[in-house]
């Protein structure tokens, strides 16, 4: 366990490099026995193997939660948490046990990837940086089925925020069942009556199914005045100026808090951008923690999720001390560095004879 979570910090080091560094100290200080040799990269292969990845899911499942306070500056808004749902994509080995369980994308020229990929969807606290739940499947397997399963995440406490990439009909209904209020853009052919206009600019409407759909026009069309079938909702549309071609047309957000005094629309539009807190913990897993452009150490698929859930882990570990560093000094968690704050964590574990995750 130890040692898997120590790579996931050393990620450019080999694995006698890593062992060495949790070992060095214990050797120094005698705990072992002279005759001890450190273990070559073949034989912490095979201890890889044996502990599996259940361990590492497990004590991820249960270090991780949000740990944002009441004073913590960008984590509420309207006395609800802001968490972010999102997905992120990691090169793997290429090996045909890889390829046959993850797939290979392809590239902007519709050329194979060069290296098999897995996909991980995350559930993220936006005021905090830390990844609190996650899934991961084969790059190919669409991003709401892995999202469904951090569904046990959601709570009534939450504002989670998506993209349109995660809306459905089903998948919305099933995400508000959780008692959590929601905020997902939706795309632009999403059929929205105005059913109320609202003081903020935002209006009342029904997110409405096919058969519903159907049954709205019927009415619609006789002049019955029966009000609009479908789900209550609040929509929120905006402009953003210098947008890309793909971009054009008004930025369309759903939401289940329905009363505008609660949350305007100005601050329903601002806390959508807070979405891109959980794009900040990918890059700092793939880029500071793993280092730019490299792949995964693991060439099996249980290994590749062991890895994974060690990084995930590592990376909670690190924004759980800037958390408490920050909420010491009431200072803003993401004023500070992170890279700064994971070579803190790696000097000490090269200093001392052991450490805890």
């Amino acid at each position: 366990m130890y040692f898997v979570l120590a790579m996931t910090l050393f990620f450019g080091d080999a694995y006698e490099e890593v062992m060495r560094k949790l070992a060095d100290g214990l050797v120094f200080l005698r705990s072992w026995d002279d005759d001890w040799h450190m273990p070559s990269s073949a034989a912490l292969c095979k201890a890889r193997a044996r502990l599996g990845e259940e361990p590492l899911r497990e004590l991820f499942r249960r270090v991780a939660v949000p740990l944002a306070g009441p004073g913590t500056p960008g984590a509420w808004l309207a006395g609800r948490r802001m968490m972010a749902v999102d997905g992120v994509q990691m090169d793997v080995p290429d090996t045909e046990d890889n390829e046959e369980v993850f797939g290979r994308g392809k590239t902007h020229q519709s050329l194979d990837d060069p290296y098999p990929k897995v996909k991980v969807v995350a559930l993220a606290e936006c005021g905090t940086h830390t990844i609190v739940d996650a899934q991961i499947g084969a790059i190919e397997t669409d991003e709401r089925e892995l999202a469904r399963a951090l569904l046990d995440g959601f709570c009534p406490e939450m504002l989670v925020i998506a993209d349109r990439g995660f809306f459905s009909h089903e998948f919305w209904r099933e995400a508000t069942a959780t008692g959590a209020d929601l905020l997902w853009r939706v795309q632009s052919m999403v059929s929205l009556p105005v059913v109320q206009h609202l003081p903020d600019g935002s209006f009342l409407s029904r997110l409405a199914d096919k058969a519903q759909r159907q049954r709205n026009r019927r009415n619609q069309a006789r002049g019955t005045g029966t009000a609009p079938e479908g789900v209550p909702i609040r929509v929120i549309e905006y402009e953003i100026g210098n947008r890309g071609r793909d971009e054009l047309g008004p930025i369309r957000l759903i939401t289940t808090i329905l009363d505008h005094e609660i949350a305007p629309a100005v601050e329903l539009a601002a806390a959508y951008h807070h979405r891109w807190q959980i794009e900040t913990s990918f890059a700092e897993i793939e880029t500071s923690q793993r280092g730019s452009y490299r792949v995964l150490r693991s060439h099996s698929p249980a290994m590749v999720r062991q890895e994974i859930w060690g990084l995930l882990t590592t990376h909670y570990a690190i924004r759980e001390l800037m958390y408490h560093a920050a909420d010491f000094d009431s200072t803003d968690p993401l004023r500070l560095s992170f890279i700064r704050t994971l070579r803190v964590a790696r000097r000490h574990i090269t200093g001392q004879a052991g450490f805890s995750p």
